[in-house]
């Protein structure tokens, strides 16, 4: 019996969540109450609170959340291609940016994290994590870099630092430019090229390299 209640609970906690994502991604984070997301997952205000204490924890749960399916998916790659890293961050990424057209749960929750949140008020604190987010990215995308180094599939000479930060900066650029217009241009058919684009800058730009008068790179903090 404690079994199928705590089964239900979870049901109606994904219920919940499934809502908040409806209603985030149809009127943004500051314009949906608690009572518009219980009335639109058929309860009450009650049971939001039962598993939630607030809007921003309901938030949280949804970007935390996203974030760990992304690393699992990254993972699920290296798994795939264990001896070309190259490959791995290659596909992943492919992979991620033509989801945001198949996927309408991924794409709703990408729209709001990047379009339909303002950072204010009571969502001030999601700003903290934000940061939080961006700065464990980092040290992931440098390790990813010097495996491909390690592997000679980048040069020695990279930059994986400084990479890192446009490598981020391109990727998410992206995804922000197509959220916000979606008939722009076409993401299914574009996201190889794109994604080689990045590659190709990593390969052959001058820009990212080190030289033997550069100064250490900074290290993220």
């Amino acid at each position: 019996m404690a079994r199928k209640t705590k089964a239900q609970a979870q049901e109606t906690k994904s219920l919940l969540i499934e809502a908040a994502i409806d209603c985030f991604a149809s009127r943004g984070v500051s314009a949906t109450s608690l009572s518009e997301i219980a009335e639109h997952a058929g309860m009450t205000r009650g049971a939001i609170y039962w598993h939630f204490k607030n809007k921003t924890e309901l938030f949280k749960e949804i970007w935390v959340s996203s974030d760990q399916e992304i690393d699992r998916q990254h993972l699920e790659f290296a798994s795939l291609y264990p001896k070309d890293p190259l490959g791995q961050l290659k596909h992943f990424l492919i992979s991620f940016l033509q989801s945001l057209v198949v996927d309408e749960r991924r794409r709703k929750i990408m729209e709001i994290i990047y379009h339909k949140c303002e950072f204010v008020g009571e969502m001030q604190s999601m700003n903290q994590l934000d940061q939080k987010i961006i700065l464990e990215d980092y040290p992931k995308i440098t390790e990813n870099l010097s495996l491909c180094i390690d592997a000679q599939q980048l040069p020695s000479t990279l930059d994986t630092q400084r990479s890192a930060v446009v490598c981020r900066a391109y990727i998410t650029g992206i995804i922000e430019n197509w959220l916000f217009s979606p008939g722009s241009f076409d993401m299914q058919a574009l996201a190889p090229t794109l994604v080689q684009t990045m590659i190709d800058l990593l390969q052959y730009s001058p820009s990212l390299r080190r030289t033997a008068y550069s100064e250490p790179a900074d290290k993220f903090s």
